[in-house]
């Protein structure tokens, strides 16, 4: 029996409905295309906003300029928007686009695989098959919760069916953490949003940080009526403020490109908040990150630093080593008792979980091809995935702006390439393992005098592997959309259906 058989057809797969895959549907319709599906293993769209509902949950980046530059929303609450609002403007922007009719829920994709006899890939679903000749991956990349390795970690709970672990990603909503004694691993961008939350009902908190982050005043505020009435009667005062924030946010990349007057900047506003946060000398101390501002994410807060003045409040300055039922030790031999244990230990970001289930024109996966990294060509393509397209993946986020800015930038990029098919007669696209190479090494060379790679830190910016930056684009959000967000055909074009010799990693 044929593979195709019972196959829903279609001419493009998406696989995701967060930000990236609801973009682009929302394109390809206003384009006059309808033979697409989303695939979202959810029961809704949202991605990274559905599945992350911890107490505090919010972005860091100004609400206007995250958004859609043509689906801006006149009713953001606030500067910073939380994760509900940000939930409720993406189920919005699927409805008003008409995209919702194209997205399948509940149907977990476990493989996609190139089939060269038809050019089509062929993903596998619980829901069926489905074929088209273009799939596009908008997965994301803060989509799978990552565990520490350590000792014992299942064994937290023991017998006690009162202990509670879990991760700030698969937060319980049926757990009452009221008069808890909690220990918190991490201390990254979800730790310091949850951290003044739990700080409020726990009898006792500890936080366990492996290393100190920077982070500068949030200075959140709410949009008055006014200012939300203006956006809805004159819809260019909305254009105005995101092109105003999308310029703030890009003069941070000068102090990423470690021009010593904005890093030195940069560094006191940090120290200066923490010092006015931070009385105790012996606390402060221990909150003071020992690498370059930028190495890793800086953090927004008005309300972290103050927690660890609470008498119930205690911070261990070493990263998690064992676990026990009921207790946590320390790398420093230091030890925590607590019923309730919350991992904000971050995603699997270097190494997508989803690559295991794509299979090539040559029978290798995805994650066999970025073994030794992530790569592709114009952050989007990957040599042997033909008619493939990876949003949000290699070298396409940003440590300094807004990722929707990059995600639009790739939406552009999807919508030339499939104008291009359209006109070409059954052409597939190929981009040959020469010019992913070139383009890697670009980014190398871009790479080397950023923060990134000098700032005296490991991140999880960079593949653990072999030191590159393989998530962030080391450049600015405009050089991206110069570099990367315009389709040109002569870097995809057919090629011999036999594997090219892979050349050596850089040293």
């Amino acid at each position: 029996m044929s593979v195709l058989s019972g196959a829903h057809r279609t001419g493009v797969i998406v696989v995701g409905a967060g930000f990236a895959g609801i973009g682009l549907g929302a394109k390809l319709r206003r384009n006059g295309r309808r033979d697409f599906v989303l695939l979202e293993r959810g029961r809704s769209v949202g991605g990274t906003w559905r599945e992350n509902t911890y107490p505090g949950v919010a972005c860091d980046v100004p609400s206007q300029v995250y958004s859609y530059s043509f689906a801006q929303n006149p009713d953001w609450t606030r500067l910073f928007p939380t994760g509900t609002e940000i939930q409720e403007y993406l189920c919005k922007v699927a409805e008003s686009e008409g995209v919702t009719d194209h997205i399948r829920f509940g149907t977990d994709v476990q493989t996609m695989r190139w089939h060269d006899g038809s050019q089509l890939w062929i993903c596998e679903t619980p829901a069926g098959i489905y074929a088209a000749p273009v799939l596009v991956l908008a997965c994301g990349r803060l989509s799978e919760p990552s565990f520490p390795a350590v000792a014992g970690l299942g064994s937290f709970a023991g017998e006690d069916e009162q202990r509670i672990i879990m991760h700030s990603a698969q937060w319980r909503h049926d757990v009452d953490l009221r008069g808890k004694r909690i220990a918190v691993v991490g201390s990254g961008a979800s730790a310091i949003q949850l951290v003044p939350e739990l700080a409020a009902i726990a009898s006792e908190l500890t936080v366990m940080q492996r290393s100190a982050p920077y982070i500068v005043p949030r200075n959140d505020r709410l949009y008055g009526e006014s200012e939300r009435r203006m956006f809805r009667r004159l819809p260019a005062s909305m254009t105005e403020a995101r092109e105003a924030w999308f310029w703030q946010q890009e003069t941070v990349f000068a102090q990423r490109a470690l021009v010593a007057s904005e890093t030195e900047a940069a560094r006191q506003r940090a120290t200066d908040h923490l010092v006015a946060q931070v009385p105790d000398a012996v606390i402060r101390g221990q909150l003071t990150p020992s690498y370059e501002i930028g190495c890793k994410r800086v953090l927004l807060s008005d309300t972290y630093y103050p927690c660890f003045s609470l008498p119930h409040v205690a911070l261990v300055d070493s990263a998690l080593a064992e676990v026990e039922p009921g207790r946590l030790i320390a790398v420093d031999g230091s030890t925590v008792d607590a019923d309730v244990l919350i991992l904000a230990t971050g995603f699997e970001s270097t190494k997508q979980p989803y690559a295991r289930r794509v299979c090539g024109e040559h029978g290798a996966t995805l994650a066999q091809e970025w073994s030794e990294g992530m790569y592709a060509h114009n952050s989007i393509s990957v040599p042997g995935f033909p008619n493939m397209f990876v949003m949000n993946g290699p070298n396409a986020s940003l440590g300094h702006n807004s990722a929707v800015v990059m995600i639009e930038s790739q939406i552009q990029y999807v919508c030339e390439a499939l104008n291009h098919l359209a006109e070409s007669d059954g052409e597939v696209l190929r981009v040959s393992q020469y010019d992913a190479e070139q383009y890697r090494i670009m980014v190398d060379e871009m790479s080397t005098e950023t923060v990134w790679l000098r700032g005296g830190c490991e991140s999880w910016y960079r593949d653990p592997g072999n030191g590159r930056l393989t998530l962030l684009w080391p450049g600015m959000a405009m050089q991206f959309r110069d570099v990367a967000g315009r389709f040109v055909a002569k870097a995809l074009v057919p090629a011999p259906r036999r594997p090219e010799p892979r050349p050596s990693p850089p040293a």
